[in-house]
């Protein structure tokens, strides 16, 4: 079969086309503004990328079209469509689906789903997940919005019964406006967290949780659902019904806790220890992270200890407090870091777990984009200065909000600086950044690849 996917370069419908090229299908793609890490990816694979949602890829005339949730009927302000692909298809009468849709039938069915939901950590707990079934020789399957460093693939089939999968509560399509995360039926469901987001599709955290508690009714009565015993949201959640095993981390009375810092830990089951882990992740959220993935781990009959065990060499995925480089300096080298952080909540639990790795009197400089549709919006500008406590100095780039981050920001005063391009922005970080600085750039993009530009200005200086 040959299927033509509108929106590949997305970290999900990426993942989507490689599944299928492994699976023996030809697949093609377009998307715009194409960025690492997945466009090497795919190029690696041998899928074709076509720039653009142009109407002439009709003439591909693959058998399924899978439309990604970037695709929409919107059109640009001189009324002609902005996705002129789309309205071929449905002028022709083409046969289309979404990219959840298209993974539950020719991907899921028959496998034992591991599904983990999220406002954060989905990406990171999901290769952790995959990499301790991986070390029990379990041969997952996997589907994750990142690389992994474990694997160097966002997504394989596997040989094995079980697949994990990150799973989005964003919209699935244009033409299907339940989360992704319905389509997926998992025996095995971890609820991270929830807080407020994805301003532009839900009106308030109620609407969010609806969406979470649609996930929880797919569960069987034989599966698990593993929920964070911190997360008052989660609980309103639950309150709605369960009807399947429940196991919770992270609160002092759940069933998996852990015990010790975040880099060294012994986790404990009902207080009991069954397991240690000691690797080179720190912060509390991935501690959190670690304990859900044990605790659904143990569901598919690795046991914690194992499973622990497994984390002490798990790498984390790319972008995930990456170190992209460093310069050296006479007063101690400035490195230069790169995470996916967005959200306020995301973007100061990152910098509180850089600060816990690099001591309170090392400088940190953070540099950030509100890139997400919900952070555009500026719902939760009032945050952001919340967000940077853990920073010494803030540089945000303002291009293409309709908010002022000047004035949103005013709160921190002369720590803070904004620009509304790149180029700006990285004259403005490299002037201010001193010997032994820790550089943490964070966005949901390519961020106009800043990272190297901030190398290139800091080796010069």
């Amino acid at each position: 079969m040959h299927i033509h996917i509108l929106g590949i370069c997305g970290t999900f419908m990426g993942g989507v086309a490689a599944l299928a090229r492994e699976a023996g299908h030809r697949v093609t793609g377009c998307d715009a503004g194409v960025y690492p890490p997945m466009s090497d990816q795919l190029r690696a694979l041998g899928i074709e990328l076509i720039e653009g949602f142009g109407a002439d890829q009709m003439a591909l005339a693959p058998d399924l079209y899978v439309v990604g949730n970037v695709v929409s009927r919107a059109r640009a302000a001189e009324g002609t469509p902005r996705f002129p692909l789309m309205e071929a298809i449905l002028d022709a009468g083409a046969p289309y689906t979404s990219g959840p849709q298209w993974m539950s039938e020719h991907i899921l069915q028959g496998r034992h789903v591991l599904a983990v939901a999220g406002t954060h950590g989905k990406t990171t707990t999901t290769a952790m997940l995959a990499w301790i079934l991986e070390s029990a020789g379990l041969q997952p399957g996997f589907l994750v919005g990142g690389v992994p460093l474990n694997f160097g693939v966002s997504a394989r089939l596997g040989t094995g019964r079980t697949f994990t999968i990150e799973a989005d509560e964003y919209d699935t399509a244009f033409f299907d406006k339940r989360s992704k995360f319905v389509h997926y039926r998992p025996r095995t469901a971890i609820l991270n967290n929830l807080e407020f987001d994805h301003a532009d599709i839900f009106d308030n955290l109620a609407a969010i949780e609806r969406q979470f508690h649609h996930l929880v009714r797919t569960v069987p009565s034989s599966g698990r659902v593993v929920v964070n015993g911190l997360e008052e949201s989660l609980d309103r959640v639950l309150h709605q019904g369960c009807w399947s095993e429940l196991r919770s981390f992270g609160a002092a009375t759940s069933d998996f806790t852990a015990s010790g810092d975040p880099g060294a830990f012994t986790v404990l089951r009902r207080g009991e220890p069954v397991g240690q882990v000691r690797w080179a992740l720190g912060g509390v959220h991935n501690q959190l992270n670690a304990l859900a993935a044990i605790a659904a781990a143990e569901h598919v009959g690795v046991a914690p200890d194992a499973a622990a065990q497994a984390l002490g060499t798990f790498q984390n995925v790319r972008r995930r407090m990456e170190t992209r480089g460093s310069v050296a300096r006479p007063g101690g080298a400035i490195t230069v870091y790169d995470d996916f952080a967005h959200h306020p909540t995301a973007i100061r639990t990152t910098l509180d777990g850089l600060r816990r790795q690099v001591g309170p009197s090392a400088r940190i400089l953070a540099v950030f984009e509100p890139r997400s549709n919900t952070m555009k919006l500026g719902t939760m500008k009032a945050q952001l200065p919340w967000s940077l406590e853990e920073a010494n100095l803030a540089f945000c780039h303002s291009g293409g909000l309709d908010w002022d981050a000047t004035a949103a920001l005013a709160p921190m005063g002369a720590r803070a600086q904004v620009a509304g391009d790149i180029e700006t922005l990285a004259a403005q970080v490299a002037a201010a950044a001193q010997d032994g600085d820790h550089v943490l750039c964070m966005s949901n993009g390519g961020f106009g690849n800043i990272h190297a530009r901030l190398l290139d200005l800091l080796r010069k200086k």
